[in-house]
């Protein structure tokens, strides 16, 4: 079992900046690392992922705005979002996932608001 905890989410005004954490007890350098995004009553939107081997890949309404990292010695992934815009409040959440398996953190409340 992976067990997973975000955290740094919070309210920004909008052009503001939030790095948001996902750590883990285990070493999460062989898991492909994503984060999504969700409002209430909608599916869960893919907004960053990371796999094992370095590669990255970005949501359409967020590239060029977020990027994914991961800090192997400190069993964490950050989603750096830069310029946040209203449209990117929601709640996100952190995923693992390794041999068909997938694991899901609590999730951090972000809100882009003046």
């Amino acid at each position: 079992q992976v067990q997973l905890v975000e955290s740094g989410g919070g309210l920004v005004q909008p052009g503001g900046s939030l790095r948001l954490s996902c750590t883990s007890a285990t070493d999460l350098s062989f898991y492909t690392m994503k984060w999504y995004r969700q409002l209430p009553g909608e599916q869960r939107e893919l907004v960053a992922g990371s796999g094992s081997g370095g590669s990255t890949d970005y949501g359409y309404s967020v590239k060029g705005r977020v990027t994914i990292s991961r800090d192997p010695t400190k069993k964490t992934v950050y989603l750096q979002m830069n310029n946040l815009k209203p449209e990117d409040s929601a709640t996100y959440y952190c995923n693992a996932g390794l041999g068909g398996f997938s694991y899901w953190g609590q999730g951090t409340q972000v809100t882009v608001s003046s």
